[in-house]
């Protein structure tokens, strides 16, 4: 959280006194507004989901439904400072203070619930596998064998497919999924596996749309929290924001605006609390 500059050093003093009281990282009230900036880590390179745009701007579920719970803490969009949060980071992210909180495409995993705190889920997916339109050799996971599987580094899905499904699949591991994408436009890569509602966001994109196939299978649960430090106060915090979003009408809203355009069959809101395995 930054503060704005006074130019009294006593005034500096209180204010950063008062700061660290509402939103540090021990867990205080957070989101008392007034000029102070929350920081939100988000996927820079998942369209549909969380997208950096070319001018800069932030688009995808998993960034309005962080504009709402900001929102809901007391931040206005222009209060929320973007930071990329890659699979691989989101944990170090968290633990070293560097965001407040993290909504982009988060598991909750028992591995990361002993690293930081999830409130959630908000989302269920299911993981799924994309392969280009023409290729009709992958018919189910097994097929899988012997081609070469991607995903990102930091991930459960290809870990779930090689050590469950394909264990002769030969796994690739990216540094995002934009870069898998690119490896099976161009035949370096045979299938791409991540969670179908990642997969269907980069499939209905304009400059992609014919190219690629999901294969339709839900080979897991995947139920995306929000990631807050361990022993935060704003997972309640956040909890009770994200059921006032689908309450009002704003979750059903954001899932449309998203994935609308892929028609993308998604589940409904799931309950706080409640984890599907």
């Amino acid at each position: 959280m930054k503060l704005r500059k006074v130019s009294i050093a006593a005034a500096a003093a209180v204010a950063l006194s008062l700061t660290a009281s509402a939103c540090g990282d021990d867990g205080g009230d957070g989101g008392t507004g007034g000029g102070n900036k929350v920081t939100v880590g988000i996927k820079y390179d998942q369209p549909g989901i969380g997208l950096k745009t070319p001018d800069g701007k932030y688009t995808g579920f998993d960034v309005d439904v962080a504009t709402y719970v900001a929102r809901q803490l007391g931040y206005q969009p222009g209060d929320i400072e973007w930071k990329e949060a890659k699979s691989a980071d989101r944990e170090t992210l968290l633990q070293r203070g560097d965001v407040d909180f993290i909504a982009a495409s988060y598991s909750m995993t028992p591995e990361r619930q002993q690293k930081v705190d999830f409130a959630g889920p908000y989302f269920l997916a299911h993981q799924d596998i994309l392969v280009r339109a023409d290729d009709n050799s992958v018919t189910k996971p097994a097929d899988l064998n012997n081609k070469k599987l991607c995903s990102v580094t930091g991930s459960t899905s290809a870990q779930n497919v090689k050590t469950e499904l394909a264990p002769k699949a030969q796994l690739q591991e990216y540094g995002g999924y934009s870069e898998c994408l690119t490896g099976l436009e161009n035949k370096v890569i045979d299938a791409l596996t991540t969670d179908d509602a990642i997969l269907a966001g980069y499939a209905a994109q304009p400059e992609f749309k014919g190219k690629f196939k999901l294969g339709g299978y839900k080979l897991s649960n995947e139920n995306y929290g929000i990631g807050v430090k361990k022993g935060s106060e704003l997972q309640n915090r956040i909890n009770t924001a994200l059921e006032k979003m689908v309450a009002d009408g704003s979750w059903d809203k954001a899932v449309k605006a998203n994935f609308g355009e892929a028609n993308y069959k998604n589940e409904p809101a799931p309950k706080i609390g409640n984890v599907v395995s």
